[in-house]
């Protein structure tokens, strides 16, 4: 039984790996004690090429299993498999082990790798060695990959028989990036060779070729013009059924009239949907003059290669029957031509496809073909040898953000997960993984989050999930810009598009229902000031219009009320409800501020800080108590799941842990700041500081004075007065009737 160590980091208790034993019984350890279960290959911070070889099934997600083999198969090739936690790039020649099969081949392939780059003495093998397979292949153009290209010979002949296949059927790349043929596409090749010649060797062929070699030409013109003249022949047997149709079989005025707007080209596309000549009943085809201007250099060949040869050249027009009688001789031929085989290779000529038929290229390429198959070995073994150097140096980061989150939870490493940094609101957060969008789940994880969008010039974008896990959100709002780092160092704007919002820190929900009320207050201002406003312009509406109306009426009222003497003032009148309510109110007042003093009467002075700290907590304490649940609750799993992760056990975000993912701006060590602000409101601070000092001095007075008043209350038996950090004795009741 292997005995396993656990360490508890963030509340989570996570196994360690630090041996190759621990790595060869990962396959025993329960897989409840995994923290995740899976994840995806795209969008970590880890060489995708790594991730695709370990996800064998290629379903994009690497799981426990195939974690597993990886180990397996890279076990063997290694003297000791705790190597694979080295998460170095460079493998030691001295760590692969050459008394197992599969560690001898990968070491001689490693050795072949570094002669073949020039690096004989080199005893460290890099992933960059590995992957530089246009150097390591370009020594020898048979590699073992099964094509054949036209430098893996000296042979003048065979390298023109692969060029010739290449133009034929197209080449294949191989590992070096040349172009060349496979053993299928050779096989193909020659089957099409000798089905093209057993095709044109055919003695039937010679029969039907009625003009012999001049014959393809001629069907070809003859099939060039044969639907348009279908065409003009039908029309013409329907124009001679009934002669009104005419004018609609040569096309409406309105096509010639739209086409006579345009400039015309003798061979426009708008007179090609057109007859080849004007439709009559009876009338033959002419093929000189009097067609279609887009069809004139077809009817022209037809009339050179064809009619010609059969009828002769004086004759320029072809009847519905010369028509008939032009396909039938043509027709045995064009059947035999749509047999045709081996079309592929037909543009190497016959000549040629006969010198090819009769030489000993096929065996030549045959003889290439099994020497590169024999190489095959050999070189499937310098694969292992990049796939041995890659999990070298990544296996080590996949295992400890997979069997466990040791790099997330250290101080020195960044976990795969992690993108980069965003800089934003006077922070930078660690914590920003790539994403497609919002998720639902993320919610779920108690975390503040923001969903950037980043992008940089040249039009890259990407998504990320910022995580703020100190400070507070009152600046943080969708629209607000940032700037975020990649783990390569690059700088992309970010801009808030949607917010997550839960507690950020303990902080900031002590402050939090004092800034509600500011902000309920403010909200409140703004609404009355609104309203006053409104009712202000409202009221200036109605005096404009009385003022209009009055100084309609001012003339006419003028004289009378001139020569007539002015009323006396009534008199004033005292509102006895209003005198009324004043004293209710002012009563009101009067007793409440008697019962504050009341309840501060006889209260030693220094409780009163006490009463004032309570009555802070009171408010606050509440709000705290429900931010320190929820931030004991912040866990990455639910936004890792939504990016593709299974993730198995509780990955906790506690409070000092949250501190450390977030730094907040703080001035360095040792730097001087200068309060003298050239734009600050000197007058303003003046009156704050004197009102500032105003309040401290009443303060003090105020305070002397209670103690003083205190102190008279309390006297001794001496009758002097003792002061609250005096012994003080109770009065004897003579002196207290007294």
């Amino acid at each position: 039984m292997h005995t396993w160590k656990f360490f508890r980091t963030g509340g989570l208790d996570q196994v360690t790996l630090e041996s190759g034993a621990d790595l060869l019984n990962l396959e025993h350890l329960d897989q409840k004690l995994w923290v995740a279960l899976s994840c995806p290959v795209k969008g970590l911070e880890l060489d995708e090429k790594t991730l695709g070889l370990i996800d064998s099934d290629g379903d994009g997600r690497i799981r426990v299993p195939e974690l597993l083999a990886a180990i397996k198969w890279a076990a063997p090739r290694l003297k000791d498999a705790g190597a694979l936690l080295s998460g170095t790039d460079g493998l030691p020649l001295a760590a692969i082990n050459d008394a197992t099969p599969e560690g001898k081949i990968v070491l001689s392939s490693a050795k072949q790798i570094l002669a073949n780059l020039g690096k004989k003495d080199a005893a460290v093998i890099t992933v960059s060695d590995s992957g530089n397979t246009a150097q390591i292949f370009a020594a020898s153009p048979l590699n073992g990959d099964g094509v054949i290209p036209p430098e893996a010979t000296e042979d003048a002949a065979v390298q023109a028989l692969i060029k010739d296949i290449i133009a034929c059927l197209g080449g294949t790349a191989d590992r070096t990036g040349s172009t060349g043929v496979t053993a299928a596409q050779i096989d193909t090749f020659f089957a099409e060779l000798a089905a093209y010649a057993a095709w044109v060797g055919n003695s039937a062929a010679k029969d039907i070729a009625v003009l012999g070699e001049a014959t393809d030409a001629a069907v070809a013109a003859l099939k060039a013009v044969r639907p348009k003249a279908d065409d003009y022949f039908g029309r013409c047997r329907l124009a001679a059924f009934d002669g009104r149709s005419a004018a609609a079989l040569n096309g409406a005025e309105s096509g010639y009239l739209a086409i006579a707007a345009k400039d015309l080209k003798i061979t426009a596309d708008e007179v090609a949907g057109f007859p080849l000549a004007r439709v009559e009943a009876g009338r033959a085809l002419p093929l000189r003059e009097g067609v279609n201007p887009a069809w004139a250099a077809a009817l022209a060949t037809l009339h050179a290669a064809a009619v010609t040869p059969v009828f002769g050249a004086a004759k320029t027009a072809l009847t519905e029957a010369d028509w008939a009688a032009l396909n039938a001789k043509f027709a045995p031929y064009e059947t035999w031509l749509g047999g045709k085989a081996g079309s592929a290779v037909e543009k190497l000529g016959l000549n040629r496809i006969k010198e090819i038929l009769a030489g000993s290229g096929k065996a030549a390429l045959a003889a290439l073909v099994a020497r590169d198959q024999a190489l095959e070995p050999e070189f499937k073994a310098i694969s292992d040898v990049d796939r041995l150097v890659h999990y070298h140096r990544d296996l080590r980061a996949l295992l400890h953000n997979f069997v466990n989150f040791a790099d997330f939870y250290s101080r020195d490493k960044w976990a795969v997960f992690q993108a980069g940094t965003l800089y934003l609101d006077s922070r930078s957060t660690e914590l920003c993984l790539r994403v497609d969008g919002p998720n639902p789940l993320a919610a779920m994880s108690k975390i503040y989050l923001a969903y950037c969008t980043c992008t940089r010039p040249g039009g890259k974008s990407m998504n990320i999930a910022a995580c703020f896990t100190q400070g507070d959100s009152d600046y943080l709002f969708v629209g607000r810009h940032g700037v975020f780092y990649d783990r390569a160092g690059n700088d992309w704007d970010a801009v808030i598009t949607s917010l997550v919002d839960n507690p950020i820190s303990l902080r900031q929900a002590f402050w939090s229902p004092y800034k509600k009320v500011i902000r309920l207050i403010d909200e409140m201002a703004a609404k009355r000031a609104a309203a006053a406003d409104a009712a202000s312009n409202d009221r200036l509406g109605k005096v404009a219009d009385k003022t209009v109306d009055a100084v309609a009426n001012a003339a006419a009222q003028s004289a009378v009320q001139a020569a007539q003497p002015a009323p006396p003032p009534p008199p004033k009148k005292i509102d006895v409800g209003a005198v009324a309510a004043l004293g209710v109110a002012f009563g009101a007042l009067t007793t409440a501020f008697g019962y504050f003093l009341g309840f501060f009467k006889g209260m030693p002075v220094w409780q009163l800080p006490l009463v004032v700290i309570g009555a802070m907590l009171a408010i606050s304490l509440p709000a705290v108590i429900i931010a320190w649940l929820k931030l004991r609750q912040r866990t990455l799993g639910p936004i890792l799941e939504g990016n593709g992760w299974a993730i198995n056990g509780r990955v906790k975000i506690n409070i000092p842990f949250g501190t450390a993912l977030t730094d907040m701006a703080r001035k360095p060590d040792g730097s001087q700041l200068s309060l003298d602000d050239p734009y600050e409101d000197k007058e303003a601070a003046a009156r704050r500081r004197k009102l500032v000092f105003g309040l401290v001095v009443a303060a003090l007075l105020a305070g002397a004075a209670w103690i003083r008043w205190d102190a008279t209350k309390h006297r001794g038996a001496d009758g002097l007065p003792r002061y609250f950090w005096m012994e003080r004795t109770a009065p004897p009741p003579a002196a207290e009737a007294k």
